[in-house]
């Protein structure tokens, strides 16, 4: 189990990574002056690849997690079940990253840059939280 672990930690840390610079281009596309093709399409192709690549780390950190989650789940304390809300909540911003990836790419930036700065800071709440909840097990 302690292998199963070590992975986890890394692939979910290799998957945080890209979740936190993720929304940083979104911020960058935001302000691309009008005409600038070319830095955008730029953009597009780096925020399209650490997508792909960070979608690619969710995976096995997901499956690494439920596998540490089956081993666990009938002794499971409070803390367990809060963290299994703050991971599924981390797989929905994930999806939303990939939202509006698919809404610029097609043309439509629909928020600011400040929208998107603050957008960026709700992965580091979620894990500074689940390290909390995981360490501490508070409940």
């Amino acid at each position: 189990m302690l292998w199963v672990k070590a992975f986890h930690i890394v692939f979910v840390a290799s998957w945080f990574a890209g979740l936190f610079y993720l929304p940083r281009i979104y911020v960058n596309l935001a302000m691309v002056p009008p005409g600038s093709v070319a830095e955008r399409e730029r953009l597009l192709l780096m925020a399209r690849k650490l997508l792909r690549f960070t979608t690619l780390l969710a995976v096995p950190a997901v499956g690494l997690g439920l596998w540490l989650w089956f081993g666990w789940f009938w002794g499971a304390k409070g803390w367990l079940h809060a963290k299994l809300v703050l991971v599924l909540a981390t797989i929905g911003y994930h999806w939303m990253c990939a939202r509006m990836f698919t809404r610029m790419q097609d043309g439509q930036t629909l928020r600011s840059h400040v929208w998107y700065r603050w957008f960026n800071e709700l992965p580091v709440l979620l894990l500074t939280v689940v390290v909390i909840l995981v360490v501490v097990k508070p409940f």
